[in-house]
């Protein structure tokens, strides 16, 4: 009340609501309420995977296995009850013997690539090998490190094939022969152990002699079988050429053979003919064709004599002919022509 009798009021003299009272029940509420949210949303995360193409999921479930799923979004229980691990089952991997394609030197791998050959040399082997898992399950469980017992296998086989060969075939033409055996011994022992590799190709990078004089020894030895296989392809190619043309001189010779043999049959074949005929006339006449005979055997034992023949006859005609005159040939100075 002011001094003139009148009265005056201010907000601060408005008397003030009671305070209400924060309920803790309700925030507890909220809180829990919240707090679920989040925990289904987790919940909810991780009860989703996802496989990609490259890829196989092994499923424990309480640390069994109990599933393997392939590429996609797979469900599966939350809260560590079931565990996905992923495994690379379409990647080819590699393992490297001897070197290190990463460029560091070969000096560290010495150890890997130096061997001895069944001739007892030393040479320097490098082998390239590729793998795949095959089976997830077995490459996770079966073993602790499968690449490890995969690369120790390796190394023993390989050893096993090189030190039954020569050196020979393991740096020239033996190569493939060395690659294919190592792999079919890997891989018939890696189906053995059940490590979920399998094995793809087993190449060999590079072989060589450790020293460098064994190197240019061994070139050398490459050398000179490199000029003895020429000179085996030139008297090849020679004997391919001389062949033909020998073959047709025989032929040639041959032919003639054959000419040869006809003529002295067609020969024989007219001699006998012609006995055969004079067989016949002597037959019919033997008397006339023996005379014959007789004169024409003296005529060849007497060439230079002239000889007349006595026809034997009662007439007054002359008795003595001469042989040439019936020969039809003529005489000179008493010699018959």
């Amino acid at each position: 009340m002011e001094e003139n009798g009148t009265y005056s009021w201010t907000p601060d003299d408005q008397p003030k609501p009671p305070k209400k009272k924060v309920s803790f029940k309700g925030l507890t509420r909220r809180i829990g309420a919240v707090i679920v949210v989040m925990i289904l949303f987790s919940m909810a995360g991780t009860c989703f995977y996802t496989v990609d193409d490259k890829q196989q999921a092994v499923v424990t479930t309480f640390g069994k296995v109990t599933d393997v799923t392939d590429a996609g979004v797979h469900f599966k229980l939350p809260m560590g009850i079931q565990q996905v691990q992923k495994v690379d089952v379409n990647v080819y991997q590699k393992i490297e013997l001897g070197y290190d394609s990463d460029g560091n030197g070969r000096d560290e791998f010495n150890a890997d690539s130096a061997m001895i050959t069944g001739d007892y040399n030393i040479v320097n082997v490098d082998f390239f090998v590729e793998y795949k898992i095959s089976d997830p399950v077995q490459y996770l469980y079966s073993s602790n490190e499968p690449e490890l017992i995969l690369k120790n296998l390796i190394q023993s086989q390989v050893r096993n094939v090189v030190g039954s060969a020569s050196v020979d075939a393991v740096l020239t033409d033996g190569k493939e022969n060395i690659q294919m055996r190592v792999k079919e011994l890997v891989s018939s022992i890696l189906e053995e152990y059940e490590i979920g590799l399998t094995l793809v190709d087993v190449k060999i990078q590079d072989a060589e002699p450790p020293t460098v004089e064994v190197i240019e020894a061994f070139k050398s030895v490459e050398t000179a079988k490199q000029k003895a296989e020429t000179v085996i392809n030139d008297a090849k190619a020679y004997k391919n050429a001389q062949i033909p043309k020998a073959e047709a001189e025989a032929d040639k010779l041959i032919q003639n053979a054959e000419y040869l043999r006809q003529k002295r049959i067609n020969e024989a074949n007219q001699q006998v003919a012609m006995f055969n005929a004079m067989y016949e006339e002597y037959a019919r006449n033997p008397q006339i064709t023996r005379s014959r005979m007789y004169y024409e055997a003296i005529s060849q034992v007497l060439p230079g004599v002239e000889v007349y023949i006595n026809t034997g006859s009662s007439s007054n005609l002359q008795t003595l002919l001469p042989l040439g005159s019936l020969a039809g040939t003529e005489t000179n100075g008493g010699e018959t022509e």
